[in-house]
């Protein structure tokens, strides 16, 4: 029998982390992805009469989306097909053991021609605290194991949409640095929003104080934010897309192209020699 693959989650503590979580106490990074999606809905320049929202903590985004049915975010989305207008997906891909399966999912609930729009962290959040604590664990123990959720590049992510069938696919980053007066106050807002350690291959056992002690002298060593503060890095990933529709703009054929782009530019074109190469085209009668 094929072996199941390997959760990259722990569902359960993930649950847990979700329910004790104080999203009010620490929701700035949903404000700044709120303010972002609301940015890119705009520039749509259409009227959405059937959103669907997959947010862990949908009582943050009241008022985002009018009418928006709220969908848990699960493996298995309780989501229509054909449903909307437009998905978004809110602060939880990060967390999916699928996230292509999800975006799957979320183009099977649009209507031709809807939009999917997504925000998750990535990049470069919180680099500074794994790499304080990678190297406090080394030094104290020798090992290492995994305390911060591995994240998605931009172009990861960028190919996720295709491999997802959407079209007309975009991705980019907004970057937010916060300031904290030490590891433990960071720790707090992580806890707060729902976001602490939930990776089924963590550590389940406690660690030693020394391990945090030196790990707070590497982060205010490597990473000080002025004031005797540390800095904490959230990189918010804005992924958006559409369901195909025969009116949606269309890639050339290779080849098709009327105009050449050094004429366009109006500079010459050279071969791989550095010689000049002629617009054969203006021969052809």
């Amino acid at each position: 029998m094929p072996q199941a693959k390997a959760s990259f989650v722990d569902p359960r503590a993930l649950a847990q982390h979700r329910k004790r979580a104080r999203p009010n106490d620490a929701r700035f990074l949903i404000d700044v992805a709120r303010f972002e999606l609301q940015e890119r809905l705009e520039d749509v320049n259409r009227t959405f009469t059937n959103p669907a929202l997959i947010a862990p903590f949908p009582a943050l985004w009241d008022g985002f989306l009018p009418r928006a049915r709220h969908v848990a975010p699960r493996d298995v989305l309780s989501l229509e097909p054909g449903a909307h207008d437009v998905v978004v997906h809110a602060m939880a891909l990060h967390w999916a053991d699928d996230p292509v399966g999800q975006i799957v999912q979320c183009r099977h609930a649009l209507q031709p021609d809807g939009l999917f729009l997504g925000v998750c962290l990535g990049g470069e959040t919180l680099h500074e605290l794994r790499a304080s604590l990678g190297q406090a664990e080394a030094e104290t123990t020798g090992g290492m194991s995994p305390r911060v959720a591995p994240m998605a590049e931009i172009r990861d992510l960028g190919q996720v949409l295709q491999r997802a069938g959407l079209t007309l696919p975009v991705a980019d980053t907004v970057r937010q640095v916060a300031s904290y007066s030490d590891i433990p106050s960071l720790a707090r807002d992580l806890r707060a929003m729902g976001e602490t350690n939930a990776l089924a291959a963590r550590l389940n056992q406690p660690s030693s104080r020394a391990l945090f002690t030196r790990a707070a002298q590497l982060y205010a060593q490597h990473f000080p934010s002025g004031s005797g503060r540390i800095a904490a890095t959230f990189d918010l990933m804005f992924l958006a897309g559409w369901r195909q529709h025969d009116s949606q703009q269309q890639p050339m054929r290779p080849g098709s192209a009327g105009t050449r782009l050094a004429d366009a530019l109006n500079t010459a074109e050279f071969d791989e020699t550095g010689a000049p190469v002629l617009d054969r085209t203006r021969n052809k009668k």
